[in-house]
């Protein structure tokens, strides 16, 4: 079985219900190192960053 980076991103979490056809071409690419580390990243973010609102008001959000 080949591996498929578009698979292996969405069942990890990461959203590309709205990447066009071209973006999703190009993530189709990715060797399975790469994926290993937007992964990575994503559960680093998930698990270590909060977010920091800005103004109650207007819901902005800063990293």
């Amino acid at each position: 079985m080949s591996f498929n980076a578009v698979q292996a991103l969405t069942d990890k979490g990461h959203d590309l219900d709205h990447a066009t056809e071209a973006q999703l071409s190009v993530i189709a690419t990715l060797s399975e190192a790469e994926v290993a580390v937007l992964n990575s990243i994503k559960d680093r973010i998930e698990g270590e960053v909060t977010a920091h609102v800005e103004g109650v008001a207007t819901g902005v959000i800063i990293w």
